[in-house]
């Protein structure tokens, strides 16, 4: 009854915001009819903060306007989950969820994010993660987004905002645009060259605005010199321009500058609108004196306004839209989808003897302090923010509390004794701990961690960004000790981003290696789904596991960043400089076969893309030119699901460009010995590249390699498209 009652209220919820909601035309026409009838203290108050009480309530607030019955617009944290908030779900993070590789999962996590931001009251939910894209490995918040891989990114951002909007929930896009480190984040510039910051960086938000993000989060960084904040190339010409963005652009927290140079740059709302301390510093009565000396024009408020307003009108929020209440309980069944994500988004890296799924274990030892309940799972730190017992997320603005946490052994202790097995615990890193439990057991499991999170907090020495690749709390050795003395061990992975495994690997005990990522609240269940067989593992690395740190190419930097890598960061660095990787982006170990590739394209013109200016850009960027399709056989024993990657090559006339690029991807699930289909739609913006003479995108003549497979470096047909 309870889960009838739960689907009886999504649909409605869903079938109420669809009823409510218009296009940005008719959206736009309401707006500038409010608008015509308020001050302009009115309208300044709907584009400034009014500030925040740090744990309570929303963490952005504006004025309200009675006269048109508009709300204090109540913006929220963050990409997991509603911050504050006492009975919420606490999602896995978007890394995890990418990890999926499964667009159902992601629409259905963006739809229960989207009911829970609804359900207590709050207008604007400060997510999805665009950007930092995560070029650099250790780089701290790479965990609340979804990959390094731009057009990956792309496709799970724009899941994620019509899922979460289709429910009445405006989408603050963040952060824009090249905040690719936490390491003075608020006084560095980056530096990129055009090409790389429109292939890379805002291809993403291509993506994001395509799919009609009510608002963009402008980022603290600045960009060639200037204030993300305060620059009119980054919000006026890329953004509003270039992209057709007809929504709003709100500062990070505390991410302005000025009165006047933001205003007339593009900035349409201030946040939190005053300083920390409450007092206020730039909008409010310096705007309105702006104004009224003419630094700023009347029209550049009514734009700010209007389109504040237009994205509150256009998803339906002025009629029937719950107040802000964060002690309701919103929760509903959305575990479901955590475990899920958790489970699905496990990588199996290595798995010797057939060593998983576990077959009836007389002896199991769990090693390990993150195997067992700490003060992470326990939300006894500030925002996330140690890494003490077992891990489910990063730390910062981006992470919530749990409202439970299942503890990898606590569910591997209940399973094992329904099936009679018994369970010897070292819940400590204590390499002798280690050592004695795995004695005499038949296999070994021991958990390690790698965790970083947001500047703001340093978590043992770690100020956001991982300070190396190591797996933390003595991993490495913990694992030889067990290895040493157990002939059967399992590596349980819980990790922010990528860790170097060498030394892992160099012990022949080590037979399977879990990369469990960030599960979340649900961490214990899906890992016993994967340990014991009930899923076997469909996830896939969405990023690169390198052998040695150096072999990435970037890092973190200790002033400005020059991005002098260029287009060639994570797979894309790797393939151009001829590294071989540990673990290369996209793997996941699985048992498929590929069969034939057949390739439809009709006639591709190169050239500039051409067509009006829609959401997104040009709209000749969005038809689809081609699809290709490649049958796939599960030629295992068990059920299972594999994640067809489709890369291009471009051709010998385009200039400097990455030897592989994904541009499309598709999850099969397969009975044993079952076929299907991998289909893949290409979009003429897939085969284009960023023309700096023309400031165009551009499709190139010539052959284009088409290359689908198992992972960026498994690749298993190949054929061509010619332009």
């Amino acid at each position: 009854m309870y889960h009838k009652t739960l689907a009886a209220f999504t649909v409605a919820t869903q079938l109420l915001a669809r009823a409510l909601a218009q296009d940005w035309d008719s959206a736009y026409s309401q707006a500038q009819s409010a608008l015509s009838g308020l001050s302009l203290s009115d309208k300044v108050g709907i584009v400034t903060g009014v500030g925040w009480n740090p744990g309570g309530a929303c963490v952005g607030n504006t004025s309200p306007v009675s006269s048109i019955g508009y709300p204090s617009l109540c913006l929220q944290d963050g990409p997991l989950g509603v911050r504050y908030a006492s009975s919420i779900t606490a999602f896995t993070p978007g890394v995890q969820a990418a990890s999926t590789w499964d667009l159902d999962l992601i629409r259905q996590r963006g739809q229960y994010i989207g009911e829970e931001f609804r359900g207590t009251g709050s207008h604007v939910m400060l997510g999805p993660v665009a950007g930092g894209l995560g070029k650099i490995a250790e780089g701290g918040r790479n965990w609340e987004g979804f990959s390094p891989d731009p057009y990956l990114t792309g496709i799970m951002v724009a899941e994620t905002i019509d899922a979460v909007q289709g429910v009445g929930v405006q989408t603050a896009v963040k952060h824009y645009i090249l905040n690719e480190q936490e390491l003075n984040r608020e006084t560095m510039s980056s530096n990129p060259d055009d090409r790389t910051t429109h292939e890379l960086y805002l291809w993403p938000y291509v993506d994001a605005i395509h799919a009609e993000s009510s608002a963009v989060m402008c980022s603290y960084n600045k960009i060639h010199g200037v204030w993300a904040c305060e620059s009119e190339f980054a919000m006026n010409t890329m953004l509003k321009e270039r992209l057709g963005f007809k929504g709003y652009v709100v500062t990070d927290w505390a991410a302005q500058h000025s009165t006047a140079a933001s205003a007339n740059a593009g900035l349409d709302m201030t946040m939190p609108g005053s300083n920390w301390d409450g007092g206020d510093v730039y909008w409010g009565p310096q705007l309105e004196s702006a104004v009224r000396n003419g630094q700023v024009s009347q029209s550049r408020v009514d734009d700010m306004a209007t389109r504040i307003l237009a994205a509150w009108y256009r998803l339906g929020q002025n009629s029937g839209y719950p107040n802000v209440n964060f002690d309701v309980n919103v929760a509903g069944n959305h575990k479901e989808n955590v475990r899920a994500c958790a489970r699905d988004g496990t990588v199996l890296l290595r798995n010797e003897n057939n060593i998983l799924p576990l077959t009836n274990p007389s002896t199991i030892a769990v090693i390990g302090s993150s195997a067992v309940i700490g003060a992470h799972a326990r939300n006894e730190c500030q925002d996330g923010g140690c890494n003490s017992g077992a891990l489910g997320m990063g730390w910062g603005s981006g992470a919530v509390d749990y409202p439970y946490f299942v503890a990898p052994y606590d569910a591997i202790n209940e399973r094992a004794s329904s099936e009679g097995a018994r369970v010897v615990l070292s819940n400590s890193d204590n390499t002798g701990s280690g050592a004695s439990a795995a004695q005499g057991a038949d296999v070994a499991i021991v958990f390690i961690t790698a965790d970083s999170g947001e500047g703001y907090i340093e978590v043992e020495g770690n100020r956001g960004d991982r300070n190396n690749l190591d797996p933390w709390h003595n991993g490495n050795a913990l694992v030889e000790a067990v290895a040493n003395a157990n002939e059967n061990v399992i590596v349980v992975v819980h990790s922010t981003g990528p860790i170097i495994l060498e030394s892992i690997l160099s012990h022949a005990s080590v037979k399977g290696i879990v990369w469990a990522g960030l599960p979340s609240q649900e961490s214990g269940n899906a890992l016993v789904d994967v340990l014991w067989g009930d899923t076997n593992p469909s996830g896939k690395l969405v990023y690169t596991i390198a052998k040695q740190r150096g072999d990435y190419g970037t890092e973190v930097v200790n002033g400005n960043d020059d991005y002098d890598e260029g287009l060639y960061i994570d797979y894309r660095h790797f393939d151009n400089a001829g590294i071989e990787p540990r673990y290369e982006f996209g793997f996941g170990l699985s048992t498929f076969e590929y069969g034939d590739i057949s390739i439809d394209a009709g006639s591709i013109a190169s050239g500039s893309a051409t067509g009006s200016v829609i959401s997104g850009g040009p709209s000749g960027l969005f038809e689809d030119v081609a699809t290709i399709t490649v049958s796939i056989t599960n030629t295992g024993s068990v059920d299972g699901a594999e994640v067809a990657q489709l890369y291009l090559s471009y051709p010998s006339s385009t200039p400097d460009t990455p030897p592989l690029q994904l541009r499309g991807f598709d999850k099969l699930s397969l009975g044993a010995g079952e076929s299907g289909t991998a289909t893949f739609n290409l979009r003429w913006r897939d085969l284009s590249y960023w023309d700096v003479g023309t400031n165009t995108w551009v499709v190139p003549a010539g052959e284009f390699g088409v290359s689908v497979g198992a992972s960026s470096r498994d690749i298993r047909q190949e054929g061509s498209l010619v332009v």
